[in-house]
């Protein structure tokens, strides 16, 4: 079909300039909103684990090619192998804000912790405002995701339902992958928490989003 060749043709390319930077992080984030749309637009099943497949091969590629990627995956798999300050210090902010956290401006990781407004910034957030504030920024993270799926969903244009679907993928995987990072669940890479983490750029474009998001799935009036 010309569109799905045309998709994979704006897939590649853009991928192949994200591998050039390289930021795998991103790489990542976008071929799985690739792949999820996809899905969601009917994609057969062979197609699915035939995309996981060659996801999964070009990270073992990277993983033999590129030092940085095989670096931090050896630090995840056995952080004896390597530098896991960062990791190992987010986990200690987690473990000293407890509950209810230590009030703000109190915590201590952010003074040694590097990336401690950006990447880290969640461990941060724990420290300080303790995991209950963490569970509630989950929590409307996870109601911003299934609200505007199930808006996108119940709207009878096509272009809105996928728009709205991948947007709300994209704010919804961007906001799981640095939290894992945080927790030690997945290896470190570059990613911001939405409207979290500083960075002016990314408070922009995250704001343009979620603003076609509520574009995308208002209620028309019916004429």
């Amino acid at each position: 079909m010309p569109a799905t060749s045309m998709a994979l043709v704006l897939l590649l390319t853009l991928v192949t300039l994200l591998v050039m930077e390289p930021d795998f992080g991103q790489t990542m984030l976008i071929l799985t909103v690739w792949g999820a749309l996809f899905f969601i637009a009917g994609m057969r099943m062979i197609w699915v684990f035939g995309l996981a497949g060659a996801a999964g091969a070009g990270l073992f590629g990277a993983y033999l090619l590129v030092p940085h990627v095989a670096g931090r995956i050896k630090r995840f798999m056995n952080p004896a192998s390597g530098d896991t300050f960062q990791v190992d210090t987010a986990m200690e902010a987690f473990w000293n804000g407890g509950w209810f956290g230590l009030g703000p401006g109190e915590g201590i990781a952010k003074r040694s912790l590097p990336d401690s407004h950006t990447d880290f910034v969640f461990a941060v957030a724990a420290e300080e405002f303790g995991i209950i504030l963490c569970l509630m920024l989950v929590a409307l993270f996870g109601f911003i995701v299934i609200r505007t799926l199930t808006r996108a969903y119940a709207t009878e244009d096509m272009f809105s339902r996928f728009a709205a679907s991948g947007l709300a993928i994209l704010f919804g995987v961007q906001a799981t992958i640095n939290m894992a990072v945080n927790l030690q669940l997945i290896p470190a890479k570059g990613m911001t928490l939405p409207f979290i983490s500083y960075g002016g750029s990314s408070f922009v474009s995250l704001a343009y989003g979620v603003g076609m998001m509520l574009a995308l799935t208002r209620q028309r009036p019916r004429t």
